[in-house]
């Protein structure tokens, strides 16, 4: 990655933003406004946000008009995880101790997620729930957010930049980068590398956040259960909000569920073994490999399987 302009903790998590030319104070202010903003109307980290007040009580909340996007792609991937990815898992979250003062002591068994329409609808850019409700967008919000702040600088003129937030990659630079997939269990090993021309690059592995016994932060919507067959997964797509939310969904189905997006992908299991497409840009470190039609999906989108070697 280029060497960062611009270095910054917010969110919970460290971004670093590349221009060709530094960017102004009012630039830099123009993109803290922008993520202060998505984070009071997001975060159920925060008690004045816009989500906290959904968790206090039944009723109608407005969002910014961005909820609209987002909330479509979590319906879209809801249905095509039969209701395992849901916005509606942050209750299930806390309850195993991944909570807004990260206590990482369950309070109780898991517990399974509310199906969305029963509990939740979505109307001009407002969030109506019947019952107060915790929603959780870690799934994809970090990523929406890197989108975001793409648009911001655009706005203010700036359009060759690289946004990574905490590992969710915008590049709409001159040139490509060369990005290494860290191993899930060795953080000095890379699993391959990946060459990002333009668009977005998104992860998720299940050691990011993970505590107790088997405990992390991808649940299982239907059992409110942390999933267990994954370890790992990388998305390239146009859009970080893509990008970010199929990271999740892979850790549930087979890309073949998935075939309404346009995307291409790394899902390693937790046996080391590893599912990839066909014309992924960049090579995986393996010591053996061959075309297949994948582990768990019969469509196109997988045709590599491969048994995880040594990084090089």
């Amino acid at each position: 990655m280029p060497q960062p302009d611009l270095v910054f903790e917010a969110i919970g998590t460290r971004w670093a933003i590349s221009t060709p030319v530094p960017l102004t104070e009012g630039q830099r202010a123009r993109v803290a406004e922008r993520i202060e903003t998505f984070d009071l109307a997001y975060s159920r980290f925060r008690t004045d946000s816009l989500v906290a007040d959904l968790a206090r009580r039944a009723g109608e909340v407005l969002f910014p008009d961005d909820v609209d996007a987002m909330m479509a792609v979590y319906r879209r991937l809801y249905e095509a995880t039969d209701g395992a990815m849901t916005p509606l898992v942050g209750a299930s979250l806390e309850r195993l101790g991944y909570d807004r003062d990260y206590s990482l002591t369950p309070s109780g068994a898991a517990l399974a997620s509310p199906v969305w329409d029963d509990r939740v609808s979505l109307s001009r850019h407002a969030i109506r729930v019947s019952e107060p409700t915790l929603l959780d967008f870690g799934a994809a919000g970090k990523g929406y957010l890197a989108d975001l702040v793409v648009e911001a600088l655009a706005e203010e003129g700036i359009t060759d930049c690289t946004v990574d937030a905490g590992g969710d990659l915008v590049h709409h630079g001159s040139a490509p980068l060369r990005i290494a997939l860290e191993h899930p269990y060795d953080a000095g090993k890379a699993i391959g590398v990946i060459e990002l021309e333009r668009g977005a690059l998104c992860g998720s592995a299940t050691n990011r956040r993970a505590w107790g016994s088997g405990l992390h932060h991808v649940l299982d919507g239907l059992t409110g259960e942390p999933v267990h067959e994954v370890a790992a997964t990388w998305v390239l797509a146009d859009t970080a909000l893509d990008a970010d939310a199929l990271a999740t969904a892979l850790f549930f189905v087979g890309a073949d569920r998935l075939a309404d997006f346009d995307f291409r992908f790394v899902r390693m299991f937790t046996d080391g073994s590893a599912e990839f497409s066909p014309d992924l840009p960049g090579r995986l470190f393996l010591r053996e490999g061959r075309p297949t039609g994948g582990r768990s999906a019969s469509g196109s989108r997988v045709v590599g399987h491969a048994s995880q070697g040594q990084a090089r």
